[in-house]
């Protein structure tokens, strides 16, 4: 329990930033940051998920979105030059595997 609570404190500097977000299924979604609580349970606009696939990606636009803190592998704030830099209709990759436990 106090793992939960040092992880969501950690997440105040990137209120109002945009961020990515790796849920355990393996899924990429990227929006602002609106909120979270104590069980790293996170509030997303504007947001939108990244499927990638071998002939390219997709972005499925999500709008408002909430995801569970259960189902957060990796959260990390994005960095907007090197986004505005990247050519993402041209990237491809396998999908992430499922986290296992």
């Amino acid at each position: 329990f106090v793992e939960l609570r040092s992880m969501s404190s950690e997440l105040q500097p990137f209120i109002d930033r945009q961020v990515s977000v790796i849920t355990s299924d393996g899924r990429n979604v990227v929006g602002l940051l609106k909120g979270y609580d104590q069980c790293t349970n996170v509030v997303l606009e504007e947001c939108h998920e990244r499927v990638f696939s071998a002939e390219g990606m997709e972005q499925v636009v999500l709008g408002l979105y909430i995801v569970r803190g259960d189902n957060i592998a990796i959260i990390g704030e994005v960095e907007e030059d090197l986004e505005a830099s990247q050519d993402w209709a041209h990237k491809s990759g396998e999908a992430l595997k499922v986290v296992t436990h």
